[in-house]
């Protein structure tokens, strides 16, 4: 019975083993993430007498190499949340931490969890590379929106309200109306200097250019609002910076478009694909992202698992005779889940489809008077249920084919 602790951190791991009653077979040490060194750590282990089993916290990206290796040379490998080792054993005063005292504290709690730890199952390639996109769309996200912010920031100075004038939807690539307009009129002069006829010919010409309907009386709000924007000179720079930050922008968009339309093309090679679109609520954006965030329904062991997972099951906060009536969710889990679990929500909030369940149930709930986001997050607590029992239904048959 050899217990395997190892603490990942970035190109390298501290790695102890030990035995039940505080035997210590291997003394942490350390072993570098390279090929030959994983290699030869999983042919150490392999040597120990007894069964082996090794424990490691999950740890962003660096723990998955270790993990690969030693489930692939045939290693029982468990991967453990984080939280669950920085709670576990904390009989001491002192605060501790080192690599070889984290090796060792997760070694003994695989001992002590023995018979209850979880196997590590590598991902399947679709499901690894959708979570991947999914993870940079997050970031392209958060960029396209920073840039954003700043154009309309400069656009204050040059053209105010200009990112007001158009309400078309985003084309597929990305692009919007009144970054496209901005990137060609990025001064209010480049259209008051003109007179309306001669503007509404040259917009004209514009949309034609650039695909966009056309239309007289929004040529003349373009014009009104020009004429009556009170902005800063023309200058050299100011076009040079509005320009750049046109382009920064525009780079980024079309990369979230090409991010969502790749997470779209892998989550149709999944199984569950269909039943998780014809949820009420789900479309072809929250749907590849509900299940890049959730995975394999499979690896949880239950619905509840799945609510943990999400952070959104409620705490009790009882002590004696006191019973708390303030029981919060838990937002352990991922954060990004319990996002796009809200957006959800929110879509089923402002829809209100009275057939359906998840709704019928938020409906009983402010019939009771619940705060708005207690309604939210238990409707959120009904839907996983109805997604994990769905999606774990379709993975049973596909199996059993």
């Amino acid at each position: 019975m050899n217990a395997v602790g190892i603490d990942v951190s970035k190109g390298k791991s501290m790695v102890c083993v030990m035995r039940p009653f505080g035997e210590v077979v291997l003394e942490p040490f350390e072993v570098l993430h390279t090929a030959q060194n994983l290699h030869d750590l999983a042919e150490k282990l392999k040597a120990l007498d007894g069964e082996t089993r090794v424990v490691l916290e999950a740890t962003g990206n660096y723990h998955k190499p270790v993990a690969f290796v030693l489930h692939d040379a045939g290693l029982f490998v468990s991967v453990v949340n984080p939280v669950l080792i920085h709670d576990y054993d904390n009989n001491s005063l002192r605060r501790v931490k080192t690599d070889k005292k984290d090796a060792v504290k997760i070694a003994n709690y695989t001992l002590d969890k023995w018979t209850r730890l979880r196997q590590y199952l590598p991902e399947d390639d679709t499901r690894l590379a959708l979570k991947n996109c999914y993870r940079q769309y997050q970031q392209a996200v958060a960029i396209r929106t920073m840039l954003k912010n700043n154009l309309i920031s400069s656009l204050d100075l040059t053209f105010p309200d200009a990112n007001k004038l158009f309400s078309s939807p985003v084309k597929n690539n990305g692009c919007e109306k009144w970054v496209d307009f901005i990137g060609d009129f990025w001064h209010s002069e480049c259209v008051s200097s003109l007179s309306a006829n001669a503007f509404a010919k040259k917009y004209l010409k514009w949309c034609q250019k650039h695909g966009y309907v056309f239309t007289r009386s929004k040529s003349d709000e373009i014009y009104a609002c020009a004429v009556n924007s009170a902005s800063l000179p023309k200058s050299p720079t100011s076009k040079l910076l509005i320009q750049q930050q046109v382009a920064q922008l525009k780079a980024v968009s079309q990369s979230v478009a090409a991010f969502r339309q790749e997470m779209l093309r892998l989550s149709q090679q999944l199984p569950e694909f269909d039943t998780v679109m014809e949820m009420y609520g789900v479309g072809p954006s929250l749907g590849p992202q509900l299940m890049a965030e959730i995975g394999d329904v499979r690896r949880f062991s239950s619905k509840k698992s799945l609510i943990a997972f999400a952070g959104i099951e409620p705490q009790p906060n009882d002590s004696g005779k006191v019973v708390g009536n303030d029981k919060g969710i838990s937002k352990v889990g991922s954060a990004v889940l319990r996002r796009t679990l809200f957006l959800i929500m929110t879509v089923i909030l402002q829809t209100q489809p009275q057939d359906e369940p998840v709704f019928q149930f938020m409906n009983k709930k402010r019939s009771e008077g619940k705060p708005y986001k207690v309604y939210m997050m238990a409707s959120a607590n009904k839907f996983l249920r109805i997604y994990y029992a769905k999606v774990k239904a379709v993975m049973d048959s596909e199996r059993s084919q």
